[in-house]
């Protein structure tokens, strides 16, 4: 079959690598000169299969409450006259159940260690370097009081097979010892040591090469208007060239949406009604000017909830979540303080380690469901699929959720216990019902 894959970020990469090893001929469209320009650009660069509890839990409400005025709050919550925003926090508040929470763990466990898997097979296969460091994640405490909350975490991580393991202040030094400096106030921390990191960016433009070099085609530079539909399924899509305006129609079998935020405004005249809003992260990355005192292992500062990852002679400090629209601005009031709040934090647990009077700030929209669980499967509409709403966890469940669409739409059936969206699973064996993530509509 011909598939149009729609979005060129992880997400869309890996589909596209997988749709091709199933053996289909692939078109992928996306409106950045390269791949993995937008949200996969300078993310966290942690592969967190062990840490991905939803946002969503019984304590939350309050916690969001609380940071409601502040500007430096990990997650900011701007109320706008904007429906989307506020379906999306309605739906939140309907998550934040223990029974939701341990649903929604339940599948996302599932679903990083079926993708922390095709990553290796892909890596393995392909031989791509992307500065991949299998150190582990480290999470470290600056109280008592979250020292505790994080060790009953891992409790109930441990009881969903995953391997975290509760650490003294001592433990957390002898696994990392550049935290030296900073030692007197970390109070203990949690430790997975099947996590790793990398350049989530160098990674998807190696495999989309890769991609090219095995027959897919690329459109790049190519804006997205829009679908054409003939009796009930897509017929084409309208694309526009942003260099001279040229517009056509693409046309393939099947059709793949993996946009991440954009995936939901565009689906909508089709009442295909996404549940997903854009969370605005930051990034910092920084020169080290003594690599030899730089972390090695990839740490998550949990005071200031951020990600610190080695990436060969920077680091990188990302965190922070706004859910405020689609703004991707960097010069607002709000925007460099949260900038100079990641350069600072950086500097108070490792002082004099980076450069920091040349940081190169960055921010994404990460596409982002209330469950924290992403859209993966069939659409209402059959001949269109989706790959969305991976959150913060775009880089953690990409080749997996790549390789489950791509073998999804060749008919088999994916070795993933995960509630696939719409009536995805092949009907050649007897029939399964599954529910949608929540917040998607029949």
């Amino acid at each position: 079959m011909k598939v149009i894959v729609l979005g060129a970020g992880i997400i869309g990469v890996s589909t596209a690598w997988h749709l091709l090893q199933q053996g289909h001929q692939v078109t992928v469209i996306d409106r950045q000169p390269d791949a993995a320009l937008e949200t996969s650009f300078a993310n966290g660069a942690q592969i967190s299969v062990s840490f991905c509890e939803p946002w969503a839990h019984a304590g939350a409400p309050l916690k969001v409450a609380k940071w409601l005025l502040r500007d430096d709050s990990p997650l900011l919550f701007r109320p706008k006259l904007d429906p989307h925003q506020w379906r999306w926090g309605l739906s939140f508040l309907t998550q934040c159940t223990d029974a939701a929470f341990e649903r929604n763990v339940r599948q996302l466990v599932a679903l990083g260690r079926y993708s922390h898997e095709s990553l290796k097979g892909v890596v393995a296969q392909t031989g791509i370097e992307y500065q991949r460091l299998e150190r582990g994640i480290l999470h470290f405490f600056s109280s008592q009081a979250d020292f505790d909350s994080g060790a009953q975490a891992a409790e109930l991580m441990r009881r969903y097979g995953v391997d975290r393991r509760v650490l003294g202040r001592d433990e957390v030094l002898q696994i990392e010892p550049a935290l030296r400096a900073f030692g007197d106030r970390i109070h203990g921390g949690t430790f997975t040591p099947s996590d790793e990191s990398g350049d989530a960016r160098v990674f998807t433009q190696r495999l989309a090469n890769l991609c090219r070099t095995r027959g897919a085609t690329f459109l790049h530079e190519t804006a997205i208007d829009g679908f054409e539909r003939r009796g009930g399924l897509i017929d084409g899509v309208r694309v526009r060239h942003l260099r001279d305006g040229t517009a056509l129609t693409v046309r393939g079998d099947q059709y793949v949406t993996a946009l991440g935020s954009f995936s939901a405004p565009l689906l909508r005249p089709l009442g295909i009604w996404l549940n997903v809003y854009p969370a605005k992260g930051y990034s910092a990355t920084l020169k080290l000017k003594r690599p030899d005192d730089a972390s090695v292992v990839s740490l998550l500062d949990d005071t200031r909830k951020l990600a610190i990852s080695r990436l060969g002679d920077q680091v990188r400090i990302a965190g922070t979540a706004e859910l405020a629209g689609y703004d991707l601005g960097l010069d607002g009031a709000t925007a460099r303080k949260r900038c100079a709040a990641l350069v600072q934090r950086y500097e108070e647990l490792f002082p004099g380690v980076a450069d920091t009077s040349e940081p190169n700030f960055w921010t994404g929209l990460r596409p982002s469901t209330p469950s924290n669980l992403p859209y993966i499967g069939r659409s209402k509409i059959a001949n269109l699929w989706l790959n969305t709403g991976h959150g913060t966890l775009g880089w953690t469940h990409g080749a997996g959720s790549g390789q489950a669409l791509a073998e999804l739409i060749s008919g088999k059936r994916p070795a993933l216990n995960y509630a696939f969206c719409g009536n995805s699973l092949p009907t050649r064996r007897p029939r399964v019902t599954v529910a949608a993530p929540q917040g998607a509509r029949p």
